[in-house]
């Protein structure tokens, strides 16, 4: 019996879905008219994934008002994938998912330096109104590094728990790609590293860095 857990974020514009979207796939609730996010919530899931391996999602809702975008690389930290959510009848949130994307890749990678898998999450399917198109989605998913896009309703708690799963997937494809590649007792060379002396500096005109 095995057990994987992972931390999932779930990030995009505020009033998208994002609470409602958790409240529905981890408790089958559904919250109408909710307070908008603090900071960060936090819920957890335990999935029965086969008869032999259990999957636990620490799955945390951030906020998602400008005024606390100065901390995501805080709530970022150690995640292992991410869902970024719109709303379809809302053209600004959508075009912003870009925005958090671009976020999410420069603050947080996997051990390889690959971006975490990051789903991509078209909420309120039900309605009629909507001010996106499937190809446009399709099209915006491939080009900013998207494995995959699904719409949702929320309300209907439609085509949730099948998009996760996808998620979810991709998040065990990669930490068995991960232990392949890092198989027990295998010393990193960047460990063996730390016994040697450092060289001296080399200095040089200006100083440079991701930060």
């Amino acid at each position: 019996m095995s057990e994987s857990v992972f931390k999932v974020l779930v990030i995009g514009e505020p009033s998208v879905g994002k609470t409602s979207m958790v409240a529905r796939y981890c408790y089958r609730d559904w919250i109408e008219n909710y307070k908008a996010t603090v900071g960060a919530d936090y819920a957890v899931k335990t999935i029965k994934w086969s008869t032999t391996d259990t999957v636990r999602l620490h799955i945390w809702d951030i906020a998602g008002q400008d005024h606390y975008r100065a901390m995501t690389r805080t709530y970022y930290k150690g995640a292992s994938g991410c869902i970024v959510l719109f709303d379809l009848t809302n053209k600004r949130s959508f075009t912003e998912a870009k925005t958090w994307k671009e976020d999410l890749d420069s603050k947080v990678l996997l051990s390889n330096g690959d971006t975490i898998p990051c789903l991509l999450v078209a909420n309120k399917d039900d309605l009629p109104d909507k001010r996106v198109t499937h190809n446009e989605i399709a099209k915006f998913a491939k080009d900013s590094g998207f494995f995959h896009w699904s719409p949702v309703s929320v309300k209907d708690n439609r085509n949730i728990t099948e998009s996760i799963c996808q998620l979810i997937q991709k998040m065990l494809d990669q930490e068995k790609e991960s232990a392949q590649a890092n198989p027990p007792g295998q010393v990193d060379e960047d460990v063996l590293n730390l016994h040697r002396p450092e060289p001296e500096p080399k200095h040089s005109g200006c100083c440079g860095g991701n930060g």
